[in-house]
């Protein structure tokens, strides 16, 4: 029994030794973005809503992204267990090639879409002015944000091989400076302080492009200098020729979470543009939910990739039953912190939104609905979340795919359709009835795991 309760306390141990660092980084990362809001949301509730949803667009690219580099990451956590560098290395070229290709193609989508993009989203019922001026806004700033997308596809290149390789401090001091730059940028450019003009929606977008190449520049920089503990980047860039065989293998198991993550991050805007086709005071509403969701949502986001991570280099270091194991264990230790911060959610969801003073009253009661919702099921996020990282962790990523992204176009997307233009029903009932399909995914992600099928050293 004492030897049993060791080991679950190393495993914890091991496990929070890669979590607490993301956590830190995405929460303080969060909260700046929660600021962001803020700031904006004292411009008025048009720039509120036109930076929501051009900050749709980029969700999506980032997913993307994330997807590619994920792919190719479940062998670079897998040749860390191994100690192969040379394997290691040949993923890193594969996720720089791979996200400057995805990063060029945004460039042009969101370049020459985004007017149509952002119009997606005001087709509900409100005052036609505030509908052009918020697509104006949502235009304005996608423009800028281009200019971001190449550095943030080489950012997630760097700073996922930091992070399968154990190593995930860097990336968070990267983020910490990038974060400090963007808030300084905001104050000065958002409203015009020290003589600087007073940009508005547009000022936010510039610090966020400045911020990104200052968290690129720490990140090479870092790499560069420390190759004792980053040895991967020893003749990474020689040449950029990957093995026929390992490609193959590579693109085999990374098309389906590229394809998870851009089919999952354009089901969720399909959601929220549903939402909006209620009214267009849901829009303001999902943004102001959103900012405090995604800093209390840090903590089961950064263990489940912690899970993912540790149990990849588990597997690579042949201890199959050991990950199977360990599962579960991991599993409800991330729904307890789910749990936590759930509660923490729930108890200031009356609050929240009175911080944006430009908001209606119909605007934050709805924010405080969205919040409570979220809050409730934040446990059973947390479940699906380390069950499909654990499920993606052996190579499983069709099944991954079919699990995330293949729920939300099957399910969620056709319900929420449904619900928004073929019936009265009021906008939280709706979201509520569409988020509860979470506890479908639940059981299904249990099954998965238990089943054993993803624990596979593909090395």
């Amino acid at each position: 029994m004492t030897l049993a309760i060791n080991k679950n306390k190393d495993l914890y141990r091991r496990l929070l030794k890669i979590a607490v660092p993301m956590m830190i980084q995405n929460g303080v990362s969060q909260i700046v973005n929660l600021l962001d809001n803020f700031m904006i949301g004292q411009v008025s509730t048009n720039a509120l809503s036109g930076v929501g949803i051009a900050n749709q667009m980029m969700f999506v690219f980032y997913l993307m992204t994330f997807g590619a580099t994920a792919g190719s990451g479940i062998f670079t956590a897998q040749y860390y267990g191994k100690k192969d560098w040379e394997g290691v290395r040949i993923t890193f070229r594969f996720k720089l090639i791979t996200n400057l290709i995805l990063s060029v193609l945004a460039c042009f989508i969101f370049y020459f879409g985004a007017t149509f993009l952002v119009s997606r989203y005001l087709q509900g019922e409100g005052d036609p002015a505030d509908a052009a001026e918020t697509l104006k806004i949502g235009v304005q700033y996608l423009h800028v944000m281009i200019i971001s997308l190449i550095p943030i596809g080489i950012c997630q290149a760097y700073a996922g091989t930091l992070r399968d390789i154990g190593q995930t401090k860097v990336p968070l001091v990267a983020s910490a400076c990038a974060i400090l730059v963007n808030f300084t940028g905001n104050l000065l450019l958002i409203y015009g302080l020290l003589g600087f003009p007073a940009l508005g929606a547009l000022g936010a977008a510039i610090a966020t492009v400045i911020s990104r190449f200052v968290e690129l520049g720490v990140l090479v920089v870092y790499v560069a200098t420390h190759k004792e503990q980053c040895p991967f980047i020893v003749g990474a860039f020689k040449h950029f020729r990957i093995p026929g065989k390992m490609a193959r293998e590579f693109i085999i198991r990374a098309t389906p979470l590229l394809l998870n993550e851009t089919m999952w991050s354009f089901g969720i805007t399909m959601l929220n543009q549903s939402y909006s086709y209620r009214t267009l005071d849901a829009m303001a509403a999902i943004q102001i939910e959103t900012s405090i969701y995604n800093v209390m949502m840090v903590a089961f986001v950064a263990m489940g990739e912690a899970v993912g991570i540790l149990t990849g280099q588990i597997l690579g270091s042949g201890k199959v039953e050991e990950a199977k194991k360990n599962a579960f264990r991991m599993i409800w230790f991330t729904v307890a912190f789910g749990t936590l911060f759930g509660i923490i959610m729930i108890c200031v969801s009356p609050f929240f939104p009175m911080i944006f003073p430009d908001a209606t009253v119909e605007i934050k009661n709805l924010a405080t609905w969205l919040i409570v919702i979220n809050g409730t099921l934040m446990p059973f996020y947390s479940f699906t979340h380390a069950s499909y990282f654990i499920i993606r962790s052996g190579g499983k990523t069709l099944i991954t795919m079919i699990f995330d992204s293949g729920f939300v176009w099957i399910l969620s997307v056709p319900f929420a359709f449904v619900l928004s233009h073929y019936t009265s029903l009021p906008l939280i009932w709706m979201v509520a009835a569409v988020q509860a399909l979470e506890l479908i995914k639940c059981i299904t992600g249990g099954l998965f795991v238990k089943s054993g099928i993803w624990a596979k050293d593909i090395t």
